[in-house]
């Protein structure tokens, strides 16, 4: 599934690397412990977490994830988007939770890490 279509599924706005727009994922972990996220070892993974913080990009970096979802209206702040935009990191702002996000995406056939 591309960007584009998370972006419109999840009522979301991409805020970073919106040139990415093309993007496909199959595969997405929802997390808010970036120590569970370290230990995936998939190619081409979409992150849905809650975790508004630099820790959150630079986990993504270090596990070659190349798109984050921020659930709950959380939002970027600078730093965030200054090092995802260095990387080349797509983030997604999302008014669902967690819970949501993922069915919705589930729903439409993005499948889960386990």
């Amino acid at each position: 599934m591309k960007i584009s279509e998370i972006e419109k599924l999840l009522e979301g706005r991409v805020v970073c690397c919106e040139h990415k727009m093309d993007l496909s994922f199959e595969i997405a972990c929802a997390s808010d412990l970036m120590s569970d996220v370290l230990t995936l070892s998939h190619d081409n993974v979409l992150l849905i977490t809650g975790l508004n913080n630099v820790s959150t990009i630079r986990t993504a970096e270090m596990s070659d994830i190349h798109c984050v979802i921020l659930a709950r209206n959380k939002t970027a702040n600078a730093e965030m988007l200054a090092l995802a935009k260095e990387l080349g990191i797509v983030i997604i702002e999302c008014p669902y939770s967690v819970f949501r996000a993922s069915g919705v995406l589930f729903q439409t056939g993005i499948k889960p890490i386990y």
